[in-house]
This record gives structure tokens, C-alpha cells and sequence, in this order.
């Protein structure tokens, strides 16, 4: 696949640590590219599950991506405010078939109020011990929930309103909506 271009749509897909598929986006819209991150929408998006159920996503969704951070960052876009879904996972990589990263099981969650939420960490420590993930994943998984932790309290990049706002703007602009 060529880098993707703006208004171009692309296929996302999470692995966990086995290599096993784990979830499937199909026809997230790119709002913009760099050598470094990929910003993109989600917008009644069609879900795949590893076990094959499908589900569409309910609300507009952005999605930020990096080459260097061990964490993507969902902002969804609802009624009642702005919520974020982070995975702590790899740096994604893209190729013919799809933007792909590895799901290494930790979230956090922050709510419209501004609360934070740790999520999975049962499930993070049943597939550390399964699939034996190695110390320096472990000690970057945790260097890196500081970092998305600070950029949460300091509203950086994704977090702050500036971000949601041109972002969801350019969307609309791409989509017509």
C-alpha cells in the first residue's frame, strides 16, 4: 500500500502478542499523515472480532497513531462530551493490507468529567504470563502510561479541545457531513 492520502480510506487491524488477528476496522477516513502519525475517523465504522462478530462503531471516532509512542488514542465524539479509549500498544506499521499494531491488553480510559481509568490489568498480566512477554515490553508499557498519563493532564495533542474540534471539523469537510 502507498502511504495513505487524505480522505483515502483504510483498513485498521490489532494483533495481540501471539500474532493472532484480534480486531478488525474496515473504512477508517485519513485526515492527515506524516512521516511520524496518522490521524484518522471512525464513523459507523464496521467492526470485525477475532471470532467473527461484527458490530458498528456508534459515534464519530478519532483515531491517532504513532511511529514512536507504545499507545494509540481513540477520541469519541458523544452527546454528553468527549470520552478517550487508549490501548497501550506497539508503534504501528502499514502495509499493502491494512495500519496494523500490536494490543498489549492495558487501557485507559477518560471520561467527559476528566476521570481517569486504568483498564485490563488482569487481562494484561494473564497474557504477559501466556505469552511471555518480554521486561523491556513490560518497562515500555509502563514508561509509556506515565507519558499518555501526562498528556492527559497537560490536554496535549489529542487531548485538547483544539485538537477534537479541527480535527472533527476536517472529517466533516472530507465525509460532507
Amino acid at each position: 500500500m502507498d502511504f495513505p492520502k487524505e480522505g483515502e480510506y483504510i483498513t485498521i487491524q490489532s494483533y495481540k502478542h501471539d500474532g493472532s488477528l484480534h480486531r478488525t476496522w474496515r473504512d477508517t477516513m485519513v485526515l492527515k499523515t506524516t512521516d511520524q502519525s496518522i490521524i484518522g475517523c471512525n464513523d459507523h465504522t464496521l467492526v470485525i472480532e477475532s471470532d467473527g462478530r461484527r458490530w458498528v462503531t456508534r459515534e464519530p471516532a478519532l483515531v491517532y497513531f504513532h511511529k514512536h509512542y507504545w499507545f494509540n488514542i481513540v477520541t469519541m465524539i458523544r452527546q454528553k462530551g468527549t470520552s478517550y479509549y487508549c490501548n497501550l500498544a506497539s508503534p504501528y506499521v502499514i502495509d499493502e493490507e491494512a495500519l496494523k499494531y500490536i494490543d498489549y491488553d492495558l487501557d485507559i480510559k477518560v471520561f467527559p468529567d476528566g476521570e481517569k481509568r486504568l483498564l485490563d490489568v488482569d487481562e494484561y498480566e494473564e497474557h504477559s504470563a501466556k505469552w511471555n512477554y518480554p521486561d523491556d515490553i513490560d518497562l515500555i508499557l509502563k514508561e509509556n502510561v506515565k507519558i499518555l498519563v501526562d498528556w492527559i493532564n497537560e490536554e496535549k495533542g489529542p487531548f485538547s479541545k483544539e485538537y477534537v474540534d479541527l480535527w472533527y471539523k476536517r472529517y466533516r469537510e472530507l465525509s460532507g457531513k
